[in-house]
């Protein structure tokens, strides 16, 4: 495998692994297990002296191409796939702190990641502090003497805020935190948390890796030694590992990631646009309008905008419903990340398990409606937008 090819060549051909029989396309692995020549054999493949496959839950041919073929996208030494994208989260931040440690995240998480630093973790003795990660100042005053990790979103599910990962990067590496970066919404495609910094990547896979809705998947990136000596362990004893067959289909879909997202962010961008028109939108965030407002920061750390589009209804949660039920081509999903152009009303789905406190402190109103744009003719989903626009009461 060449270092010097490029994106698009290394996700239709980085770390391809071929059996005897030379297969244009990645086989699939289907074993549990391995079977080796002898009994030392066995016992050198287990004391580590020699490379090798030991039980799927480890690890598979199928699952270390897709491995490699993230690393080689995201510029990672070492990578482990996941069963899932929550998966991947838990993994990354549990396997790294104990009770009495400390965690500070961006308060702007998908329900799920919320659920994960400030019920779960607390329940096992590890305190977690919540910040508006928008300002660099809040995470320096959430420091305390036991902060291990930093986590964040950038840009956030569903507003698309954005944290500058640089500067929190810097911040952690003056006490000796890791910093763990969910990276789906800009895609690997992007930005690149690890080339800002950031210690640890997380991808749930389903969303534009995947991106034809087929398959759940997760994936963690970081360095060799720390994924050595955090989570090497962790993984091989609680067992979040991916499927050889979920492993291949990902690796299908990572082939044509670049022209998806493009034709995406493009179909987000127009969309974007146009909704910033009309007159019963309230607001339209998207990262890549110069009314974004960290349009300073998107310019430093990403180099393109997002395939999602947030915007507020004035109509409230009636509006949002009644556009929604109208559309004709987009399809009401909590997915994103798909082929096909998905909505979903984060109020009442995503962040329906936060306090109403909770929401409005994220931007969440009954009116916010998220948009993943999918490949269609981008005219026709204008179409599909103004028609249904035209059946919201004003």
């Amino acid at each position: 495998m060449s270092k010097t090819w490029r994106p698009a060549t290394q996700l239709v051909h980085g770390g391809t692994l071929r059996s005897q029989y030379g297969e244009t396309s990645e086989a699939i692995y289907l074993t549990q297990g391995f079977v080796y020549d002898t009994s030392e054999a066995a016992e050198a493949r287990f004391k580590g002296e020699t490379e090798g496959f030991i039980y799927a839950r480890y690890g598979s041919p199928t699952n270390d191409m897709f491995e490699k073929r993230m690393c080689a996208l995201e510029g990672a030494e070492e990578a482990r796939s996941t069963a899932s994208g929550m998966a991947a989260v838990t993994a990354a931040i549990l396997c790294q702190v104990k009770a009495g440690d400390h965690i500070v995240a961006a308060r702007a998480l998908f329900g799920s990641c919320r659920w994960v630093v400030e019920t779960l973790a607390p329940k096992y003795g590890i305190e977690c502090t919540l910040v508006d990660g928008r300002n660099l100042e809040n995470w320096e005053k959430a420091i305390r003497p036991n902060t291990k990790v930093f986590f964040l979103e950038s840009p956030t599910n569903p507003t698309l805020e954005v944290v500058d990962i640089a500067g929190v990067a810097k911040l952690a590496n003056q006490i000796g935190a890791k910093v763990v970066v969910d990276n789906v919404f800009a895609t690997p495609i992007f930005q690149k948390p690890l080339e800002l910094g950031a210690h640890i990547v997380v991808y749930s896979a389903t969303k534009h890796i995947d991106g034809q809705g087929r398959s759940l998947g997760g994936v963690i990136l970081s360095d060799k030694q720390w994924v050595d000596e955090n989570l090497q362990d962790y993984y091989r004893h609680t067992g979040p590992a991916m499927s050889p067959f979920t492993a291949w289909t990902l690796l299908k879909g990572i082939e044509t990631l670049p022209l998806r997202v493009k034709q995406q962010t493009q179909n987000a961008a127009k969309i974007a646009d146009f909704l910033a028109e009309q007159g019963k939108v309230a607001k339209v965030i998207y990262p890549g309008r110069k009314d974004h407002p960290q349009a300073d920061i998107i310019a430093k750390q990403m180099t393109g905008g997002s395939t999602l589009v947030c915007f507020e209804l004035k109509g409230g949660k009636d509006a949002a419903f009644a556009l929604q039920n109208a559309l004709e081509i987009v399809k009401i999903s909590n997915n994103l990340g798909d082929s096909k152009s998905l909505i979903t009303h984060p109020a009442t789905t995503t962040h329906k398990n936060l306090t109403d406190e909770a929401r409005a402190e994220l931007g969440i109103s009954p009116g916010t409606v998220r948009l993943s744009a999918g490949i269609e003719d981008t005219d026709d989903l204008i179409e599909d937008f103004a028609q249904a626009l035209a059946k919201v009461s004003a």
